[in-house]
């Protein structure tokens, strides 16, 4: 009897790490995986280079700030 709460003790040990490295698998994979580069863009006011979504587009041209769109409109 003693021998078979061994056995269950022992599967129910391993079942327990095999489903924790299951849920872990995933989670190293994304921290793994290479990020897409963004497409860079110029400001046309002072020519400095950025993440296009970083950048505020206005009558088709990419700025780095509200403050340059601005100067380049007036």
């Amino acid at each position: 009897m003693s021998r078979l709460i061994i056995l269950l003790v022992i599967a129910a040990v391993v079942y327990l790490l095999f489903k924790s490295y299951r849920k872990d698998a995933p989670k190293q994979a994304e921290e793994n995986s290479v990020k897409k580069p963004e497409d860079m863009v110029r400001c046309a006011h002072c020519g400095v280079h950025l993440p296009r979504s970083e950048s505020i587009k206005a009558d088709g041209k990419f700025y780095c700030s509200a403050e340059h769109r601005d100067a380049a409109r007036g």
